[in-house]
């Protein structure tokens, strides 16, 4: 029997993005969506984005803004250590704390921290930024395979799936195990094309487990139209409609940052 699931994280408030990426989940017979985080922030409209996860059944855990969200908090525990990142955070989670609803913000306080799931014998653990950190950053460039054999051993899991870098990368480990990262759908990967991006996993008794990151087209003139309207930085219009980041570059490793523009 062959299972198949899509999991995305960072919606962003981007919830064109997310229209996109649920209808070609669902085109593709998936049995199940979860969301890793981070509902909100960056984009316009924050509370758009709840209506579509509820008719689609999607599933959610709770991410560093859905928390700071939820129980109104100083900031949005985002990890950013620079000013300047910490400058365009401010801006983005008062936004989002000021436009999402009493309702959603009680049904962020609920969620869930990790969820974990069976895929045949495979266990899986879905998180945020890791299973032993809800903001911590795992860079490709800079996360080591031994540190991520200890750190799902530790876990329990065969396969970890997380989010919060905003770039998507898989890590093959011992034993057949597997280091996810699903990607966002809130923004470009810093790579020059507008596309965002969420992960299918797929397992059967034939073929073991597959992952494939699946590219989502969506109508970011549009997205970058609201967030002029709403206020929101020129900066992150910029990133939307450039596809390359203006914002929260000095978190990025070397290696990350070297690919991109700025």
């Amino acid at each position: 029997m062959t299972t198949r699931i899509a999991c995305f994280g960072g919606i962003y408030s981007n919830y064109l993005a997310l229209t996109a990426a649920l209808r070609n989940a669902r085109g593709r017979g998936v049995d199940a969506i979860y969301c890793l985080g981070d509902l909100g922030a960056f984009g316009p409209h924050p509370d758009r984005v709840f209506p579509l996860l509820f008719d689609h059944g999607v599933e959610c855990l709770q991410g560093n803004y859905d928390d700071s969200v939820g129980h109104g908090l100083d900031d949005c525990q985002c990890g950013y250590t620079d000013p300047r990142d910490n400058h365009f955070a401010r801006i983005s989670y008062d936004y989002t704390l000021n436009n999402t609803s009493h309702e959603n913000r009680r049904w962020l306080r609920a969620l869930p921290k990790q969820i974990r799931l069976e895929m045949g014998p495979l266990r899986l653990l879905l998180c945020h930024g890791s299973p032993r950190k809800v903001n911590e950053f795992l860079w490709e460039s800079t996360t080591t395979t031994h540190f991520l054999d200890h750190l799902v051993d530790e876990v329990s899991a065969d396969v970890v799936l997380a989010t919060h870098t905003g770039i998507r990368w898989l890590r093959e480990l011992n034993g057949g195990k597997r280091f996810v990262n699903v990607g966002v759908l809130g923004r470009p990967e810093n790579d020059g094309r507008t596309n965002v991006w969420y992960t299918l996993i797929e397992y059967s008794p034939a073929a073991g487990l597959t992952v494939e990151f699946v590219p989502i087209e969506y109508d970011f003139g549009r997205l970058a139209r609201e967030m002029k309207a709403e206020g929101l930085p020129l900066e992150f219009q910029q990133t939307i409609a450039s596809g390359w980041w203006t914002t929260c570059l000095e978190i990025l490793p070397s290696k990350e940052r070297r690919r991109g523009k700025f």
